[in-house]
């Protein structure tokens, strides 16, 4: 089972920073995911919401600010700051670690035109295509990546109870991987995705027992703020 840390070590550590994921690397955590938005300039920067009022000292959108803007905001704490990533700074260090990269793209809210091909140009930038699912609640924004780039894996991500069928679903438009949230998920609905050859990566978990759950119904990765203790967890399971 692959795990990846969720926006890094986020649980105890600033989210989608490079010291969340190099925290996670250090935790033992070979795979990270992370939400890419697009800068006033055009620029791929790594931070989860649109606004920047919940992780960073600044307020207002994203997209408002350049990139250099956007790296003298602190998402970090008072005590350490933290840029905002570009992406192509992560992907630098993620070449740098042979880290296997979920990549969220973040169009559901605000639709940023040409983010698919941005992402696309520097994942081949620095030859990191086969270590890189691409992800988005817009499946539009998953259905273009496929359009543009057959061998990249991509997956469907759903919020809430999650859709029926939804394995001939993903299927049908040839995306690889569900990622369903693990709190409303069934072990009918892996059993569905599995039947059709799609697989199935499950957020957040960071409930042992919501685990051990997901461990017993065969799902193939998971995401958790808490890498460490999910990463003990299977190190005993598979001794």
């Amino acid at each position: 089972m692959r795990v990846f840390a969720h926006r890094g070590y986020s649980g105890l550590y600033p989210e989608n920073t490079m010291l969340a994921f190099d925290k996670a690397r250090e935790a033992g955590c070979k795979a990270m995911e992370l939400d890419v938005h697009l800068s006033k300039d055009g620029e791929l920067v790594i931070i989860h919401d649109e606004m920047l009022d919940r992780t960073t000292n600044a307020k207002g959108l994203v997209c408002s600010h350049t990139l250099a803007e956007l790296q003298a905001f602190n998402a970090g704490t008072e005590e350490q700051f933290q840029a905002i990533p570009s992406l192509d700074t992560y992907c630098r260090w993620a070449k740098q670690h042979g880290i296997f990269t979920n990549v969220e793209i973040k169009t559901n809210l605000i639709y940023y035109p040409g983010i698919e091909e941005k992402v696309l140009a520097l994942l081949e930038k620095y030859n990191l295509i086969e270590q890189t699912l691409i992800s988005s609640f817009n499946h539009g924004s998953v259905i273009r990546m496929r359009q543009l780039c057959e061998s990249m894996q991509c997956a469907f991500l759903v919020g809430g109870r999650g859709l029926a069928n939804v394995g001939s679903y993903a299927k049908n438009f040839k995306v690889e991987y569900y990622h369903p949230d693990g709190a409303f998920l069934t072990k009918a609905a892996v059993d569905e995705c599995k039947d059709q050859g799609v697989g199935v990566n499950v957020w957040t978990i960071d409930d042992l027992g919501l685990l051990h759950k997901m461990i017993t119904w065969n799902v193939d990765g998971v995401f958790t703020n808490h890498c460490a203790p999910v990463l003990a967890l299977l190190g005993e399971k598979h001794a």
